[in-house]
């Protein structure tokens, strides 16, 4: 069995998945079944990948520990040489040749976290291989969207 690339995300019903100032707080005031499939999907997979706006929202207003301790955890950013820390690879590199040293390897599923730009980027690579999408019930009304305009079908 090989290792897909995973989108796993909420949006609002308006199409975004943060606010203009980048905040993800509406996603934790929506009431859902559960945890609306989380944990289940969280044990398909042994890789994160995400932004850097990701992981700075993440390590700034998250409280505990980092929520993805034990899996392998890759940041990308166009920062220049960041230092690697316990639980996070940064990279600079294409997306492209990045997912195929991954699938070469055995493991699990790999999950594409967030955020919106790195997304476009794995869309534009077309190196999505499986989207899972929560329509959470409510509307932000402006923000980053889940699909900005773009010259790709998928």
């Amino acid at each position: 069995m090989s290792r897909k690339v995973v989108l796993f995300i909420a949006v609002s019903l308006d199409g975004y998945i943060a606010t203009m100032d980048e905040s993800l707080d509406w996603l934790f005031n929506v009431e859902g079944e559960g945890d609306n499939g989380y944990s289940e999907f969280y044990e398909t997979v042994d890789t994160v990948v995400m932004g850097r706006k990701t992981y700075d929202w993440i390590t700034t207003q998250m409280e505990g520990e980092f929520p993805y301790k034990g899996k392998q955890c890759y940041v990308f950013s166009n920062a220049r040489a960041q230092k690697d820390t316990e639980n996070i690879a940064f990279l600079n590199e294409n997306i492209s040749d990045f997912v195929s040293h991954l699938k070469q390897q055995s493991g699990k599923n790999i999950w594409v976290a967030g955020g919106g730009a790195l997304l476009h980027s794995f869309i534009e690579a077309n190196q999505i291989d499986e989207m899972i999408i929560t329509i959470a019930p409510t509307l932000i009304g402006n923000g980053i969207r889940l699909f900005p305009e773009g010259d790709y079908q998928a």
